[in-house]
């Protein structure tokens, strides 16, 4: 019996997808444990409260700057 592998197939878009899932998840991962570090820091300080509006806008950063570097290494620039 012959094995086949993933790229002799032919038609790759299925892998492709599942990459650029796993890139997307993985930055909303890492964007939410920077926004939560982000909020326990701000919360420290004399009792502020971080609200809602302020983790997503932190989170919306976060996945701007994930986005940045992610485009700078795919891209070819690094």
């Amino acid at each position: 019996m012959k094995f086949i592998t993933l790229l002799e197939v032919g038609n790759l878009a299925g892998v492709v997808l599942m990459i650029i899932l796993l890139m997307i998840f993985g930055a909303l991962f890492i964007s939410a444990i920077v926004a939560l570090i982000v909020k326990v820091i701000y919360e420290l300080k004399d009792g502020r409260k971080f609200s809602k509006k302020q983790f997503l806008q932190t989170m919306l950063l976060c996945l701007l700057i994930c986005g940045l570097i992610s485009g700078y290494i795919c891209g070819g620039g690094f």
